[in-house]
């Protein structure tokens, strides 16, 4: 499993050896209930119990904002935020030409149908500021653009609670580049 390493998966293994045959039974259960009752939102593209996302139904939400992620992880994490309360488009990839992504593996064309078929006035890019992520955000931009809406790219920058001195030149440079004015 990603992100976990020998030592954990050496104690995770011992850990259900000593399961009890209901214990690891409820385990087993608990795994085949995500696989068959966790599914895709068929608007956003992202995580649902069946049918549409709780994101997707929720009449609170700005639906004139989207918010494009890479994978329904970003999904996850801008929530904890709470600060965001638009809805999002799930790529579930970037553009990568060394792992063979073209635009036809990714959910481009959902949406640019979502946004031509809708009332948005804004499309958050939010991938990652890596290469790829860089790329994606690119094309998106362009290809959004024709469609006279608001394109927005999440800030970069220092991190909160950040040192100056321990940052390195591409942060401190697109922090420069991305300040914003303390008067408004």
């Amino acid at each position: 499993m990603p992100s976990i390493g020998k030592k954990t998966a050496t104690r995770m293994a011992f850990s259900i050896l000593d399961y009890s045959d209901d214990e690891a039974q409820a385990l087993i259960d608990a795994i085949a209930d995500v696989k068959k009752n966790i599914t895709g939102c068929p608007v956003c593209f992202g995580i649902s119990e069946g049918g549409l996302c709780s994101v997707c139904t929720d009449d609170k939400r700005d639906s004139s904002v989207i918010c494009v992620v890479e994978d329904y992880r970003a999904v996850v994490a801008l929530e904890r935020v709470r600060d965001y309360r638009g809805l999002y488009h799930v790529l579930h990839g970037v553009l990568s030409a060394l792992e063979g992504v073209g635009t036809e593996k990714l959910r481009i064309k959902e949406l640019t149908d979502r946004v031509n078929n809708s009332e948005i006035n804004e499309n958050i890019i939010a991938t990652n500021p890596d290469i790829e992520g860089e790329a994606t955000a690119d094309y998106l931009f362009k290809l959004l653009m024709p469609m006279k809406l608001r394109i927005s790219r999440l800030a970069y920058g220092m991190p909160v609670g950040g040192n100056l001195e321990y940052t390195d030149e591409g942060t401190l440079s697109r922090a420069i580049s991305g300040r914003r004015d303390m008067n408004i």
